[in-house]
């Protein structure tokens, strides 16, 4: 579990290829971090995570907020 009562585990459902992505640039990580959004059954999810070495390491998932989801939508 992490802070947002989710497993990170659930991020193993996300379909990457689908994932609507930017880079993070609110503040200087030490690496390239990007915020997507991920559809997970029928809710939509904000994951942030970085590829280190060819593999994909998940910093944070949390179900998107009602702006979010607007802006998903309206996209």
């Amino acid at each position: 579990m992490h802070k947002h009562g989710l497993s990170l585990q659930l991020a193993c459902q996300i379909d990457w290829p689908e994932v609507m992505a930017r880079p993070d640039t609110r503040r200087d990580y030490g690496e390239v971090r990007e915020v997507g959004f991920a559809i997970i059954g029928r809710r939509l999810y904000c994951v942030v995570f970085t590829q280190r070495g060819g593999a994909m390491h998940i910093i944070s998932l949390r179900k998107a907020n009602s702006r979010e989801v607007k802006a998903y939508v309206e996209s």
